[in-house]
This record gives structure tokens, C-alpha cells and sequence, in this order.
């Protein structure tokens, strides 16, 4: 048998199983909120062309409208300035959306403090805890975040301040880029970075970092409380779009 009849056959019988990462795609699905003078995508919605009628009398089918970065979905390198002469979303190796899923727990960090960065101390202290990222692994940080997935004023968390929702200093998204050996991070937020990470050096250093190294980010993930710290692979399934600087995404995990 080989090894992925294996892994077929343990699918069959439920000794592997499969969780849904993903947050399902509305038009009450939260999105980013950039501040004046930027411009905003389009948030979700369907357009009825038919449905069981005249138009299409056996069939229903819609038109769908939205931003690429809407709710769970991939930074591909040409989203950001750094990555601009690097991959669209089509070209993305499909080797390197599927890997072992590595799932760090910062949500009690991110409950005291919203505004939380986690740091490359706290990367490193992790790895001597639970053992090194294996190569080719998507890093995904759980913050508990996603429980406001429905809520979009708690998900966005905004103020006369800005945004307060958790990240990572500028400092640890460079290690990550451009020192780890991995694809990509997940995280549970509407954004790669933290909600204030405009006041960084260089702003916005996730973007700016992982997409300029060739690495990805996939966002506003789900169920990362289902999964161990090591042990379930990942699949990540964007739609293929040529020019693409991202798309909607549905994100799996085996386990």
C-alpha cells in the first residue's frame, strides 16, 4: 500500500480526520477597515442571475462580488511592495500549500492584552518547549480571535486609537521570514498583522517581511482549538487567479 492509499484509507475508516479552518464567506463576513485617505474593497455579496425561473428555469446560480482579501483568505507576494516582482496567487508552488501544520497557542497572552505582540523570545521559548518547526510548515497562531468571527465590531476592534487585535513585532516577523524554513502563518484575525502594526518599523512588517521572502499568509482561520500543537497537515486551496495579489481560500487540516 502506498503511502497515500494509506492516508486514503484512514480517511475511510476516520482514523484521520478532516477540520474546516475555514470562516464561512457572507456578506457579514468582518473585513478589513483602512483608514482615510486608503481605499476599501468591496465586501462579499451574491447577485442572483437565476433560480428555478425564467431565466434559468433547472438551475440557480448567482454572480459573486468581492475584495481578494475577504475573510479567510491568501497574501500571495504581489500584495505588498516588497514581493512586488514575486509570485501572483496563481503561481504559488502547489508544494508549498500543502505541509504540517504547526499550531502555537498565544490566546491567554492575547486575552490580557489585545494589542499583544509575540516576539522572536516567545518563538524561540516555544521551539525549546515543544520542539523546532519541521520544513515546509504553515505556522498558525492561535489567539482565541476567531470567536468573534461573527461580531464584526469586537473582530475589528476599532477606537479613536485604531485597531486593537494581536500580532507580531517587527523584529519576529523577520526571524519568521527570513530565518525559519517554512511556507507560510495563519493567524485568526482579519489581518497578517497586528491591528496597529501601521506604527511599526517598517509598518506593517508581516506583509512587508513574509511576502518579500516568498512566503505566505493566510488569514481569519477557525477551529485551531480542535488541533495539537504538532501532528495534522495542512491543506490550503486558494482560487488559481491570474494576476491574483490573493484570494478567498479554504483552508483544511488532517489530522
Amino acid at each position: 500500500m502506498t503511502q497515500v492509499n494509506q492516508v486514503l484509507a484512514s480517511l475511510a475508516t476516520g482514523a484521520v480526520t478532516v477540520h474546516d479552518l475555514t470562516a464561512p464567506l457572507s456578506k457579514d463576513t468582518p473585513t478589513l477597515v483602512l483608514p482615510e485617505p486608503f481605499s476599501n474593497l468591496i465586501d462579499f455579496s451574491l447577485d442572483e442571475v437565476s433560480a428555478y425561473n425564467e431565466p434559468g428555469p433547472f438551475w440557480k446560480h448567482h454572480n459573486i462580488h468581492t475584495g481578494e482579501h475577504i475573510g479567510t483568505h491568501i497574501d500571495a507576494p504581489v500584495h505588498w511592495i516588497s514581493g512586488r516582482e514575486g509570485k501572483d496567487v496563481s503561481q504559488i508552488d502547489p508544494q508549498r500549500l500543502v505541509g504540517p501544520a504547526v499550531v502555537l497557542d498565544f490566546s491567554a497572552e492575547a486575552a490580557a492584552d489585545p494589542d499583544y505582540l509575540i516576539s522572536v523570545e516567545d518563538l524561540k521559548s516555544w521551539q525549546k518547549t515543544h520542539g523546532e518547526f519541521p520544513a515546509n510548515a504553515w505556522l498558525l497562531f492561535r489567539t482565541g480571535w476567531d470567536q468573534y468571527g461573527e461580531d464584526r465590531a469586537a473582530f475589528l476592534n476599532l477606537d479613536e486609537n485604531g485597531s486593537h487585535t494581536p500580532g507580531f513585532t517587527a523584529e519576529c516577523a523577520k526571524y519568521i521570514a527570513e530565518e525559519l524554513d517554512v511556507s507560510g502563518v495563519g493567524v485568526e484575525t482579519v489581518g497578517i498583522d497586528a491591528g496597529n502594526a501601521a506604527l511599526l518599523d517598517p509598518p506593517f512588517p508581516m506583509h512587508y517581511f513574509l511576502l518579500g521572502n516568498d512566503k505566505y499568509g493566510i488569514t481569519s482561520l477557525k477551529n485551531l482549538d480542535k488541533l495539537p500543537a504538532f501532528g495534522a497537515m495542512i491543506v490550503v486551496a486558494p482560487l488559481p487567479i491570474v494576476g491574483g495579489t490573493g484570494a478567498p481560500t479554504r483552508v483544511l487540516a488532517l489530522m
